[in-house]
């Protein structure tokens, strides 16, 4: 019985001792094709600065006017188009009066809502520039959404 463990005893060794070399093996063939194809890749240099050409971009001319549209603002050519740019789009985009179309009472009302809540400052003669601009070039339109349904009959949905 004594043949029999040690028997069993080199049995367990010899499948250990092919386990770990097949291990070996199977990594070394690994490793091998791995440092064909990244041969630097083990290779601890210390970094160099990379310097990347970056074309400068082409200066566009922010006041630029082309078919009569303020390119940068979408605001029509006109006189006191400066002045709204310089004093509205400071703090909000040019999107926003654009969307808003209201009379010389509307203007001055909003104007005096934002001095009064949204720190504008004071406009002075400007703000007869800006109002009148804005009432000739984006007057209120007459007819806006469409009007209210009516002669409809309506139905009850039933559980």
């Amino acid at each position: 019985m004594s043949n029999k463990k040690e028997f069993d005893k080199y049995l367990k060794k010899a499948n250990r001792l092919i386990k770990l070399s097949s291990g070996v093996i199977i990594l070394v063939l690994f490793f091998i094709p791995f440092y064909l194809t990244f041969p630097n890749l083990f290779e601890f240099k210390a970094q160099t600065e990379v310097t990347i050409n970056v074309p400068t971009p082409v200066e566009v001319d922010e006041d630029r006017i082309e078919n009569g549209v303020h390119v940068r603002t979408g605001f029509i050519d006109a006189e006191g188009l400066m002045t709204v740019v310089n004093n509205c789009t400071n703090c909000h985009s040019s999107k926003i009066i654009l969307q808003n179309r209201m009379s010389t009472e509307g203007w001055n009302s909003t104007i005096k809502w934002m001095q009064e809540t949204q720190n504008l400052w004071g406009l002075g003669s400007n703000q007869d520039i800006i109002v009148n601009y804005l009432v000739t070039n984006y007057p209120v339109k007459t007819k806006g959404r469409r009007e209210n349904l009516t002669n409809i009959e309506w139905y009850e949905i039933e559980d």
